[in-house]
């Protein structure tokens, strides 16, 4: 539950591949957890037994489980043979400064945590600096999540910013760091392929999925930008909304 995961600052990730990303990217993992069938399968043991020798070498505790247990954890019937507890990892607003023409992506109120892990997959593709989720945003450490980022969670830079702390960043956005500040918007007046990415650093800000950006994050954006439509369709995906966005901004660099 998310509370647990607040008071604790764990999460679960499942998986081989998002086991070993999570190692190799650095983050910590406290406890692993394996199957005992597993131990019985001659592909699957020589794995389980690497995974399992650098965790415990990282100081992080191994247990042998059912597959009922896991099945229990995982809220799956087919349960993941490796399941591991990760300690959280957020960055601070300031933490990191925006160099040459990188692109953060900052998201307002996503509640979808399926969309969320699509759009961190995403950045982590298209090569987004940084992503910073704004007000009451979906937990990215929801199990629903960090299955749909596929491994991106650990290796792209994540922060959370309430939304007056954020509207300061803009302002230093564009006055220290002589960067734009592109919000999507139903109203935007500019076609999203018009402008130039590459001149400066770019910070692009997607909405809520029914309500899109908040008044103020509006009125602090540099830019409002549309995304054409051709269809009888008013509105995108969130998801999609946001790789068509990061895609136009990343072009030139791709």
């Amino acid at each position: 539950m998310k509370k647990n995961r607040d008071r604790e600052k764990l999460f679960i990730a499942e998986g081989q591949k998002l086991v070993t990303d999570a190692l190799q990217a650095g983050w910590t993992i406290r406890t692993l957890l394996h199957g005992k069938k597993a131990l019985d399968d001659d592909i699957l043991r020589p794995q389980i037994e690497t995974l399992t020798t650098k965790v415990h070498a990282a100081g992080g505790d191994i247990l042998i489980v059912s597959d009922k247990i896991l099945s229990a954890i995982t809220r799956r019937d087919n349960a993941q043979t490796i399941i591991a507890v990760i300690e959280q990892k957020l960055v601070g607003l300031n933490d990191i400064e925006p160099a040459g023409n990188d692109v953060w992506l900052a998201l307002d109120r996503v509640r979808d945590p399926g969309n969320l892990g699509t759009i961190l997959r995403t950045c982590d593709a298209l090569g987004a600096k940084a992503v910073v989720l704004v007000g009451e945003t979906t937990d990215p450490f929801a199990l629903e999540a960090v299955r749909a980022t596929m491994g991106s969670l650990f290796h792209i830079p994540l922060m959370r910013a309430t939304e007056s702390d954020f509207i300061a960043f803009m302002d230093k956005w564009k006055n220290q760091h002589k960067g734009a500040t592109i919000g999507t918007h139903l109203k935007g007046s500019v076609d999203h392929r018009s402008l130039d990415y590459s001149a400066g650093p770019q910070l692009l800000l997607l909405g809520n999925e029914q309500q899109g950006l908040t008044d103020e994050l509006t009125r602090a954006c540099s830019n409002l930008v549309r995304i054409p439509m051709a269809g009888a369709a008013d509105s995108l995906n969130l998801a999609i909304a946001s790789g068509i966005m990061l895609f136009e901004a990343r072009r030139h660099a791709l």
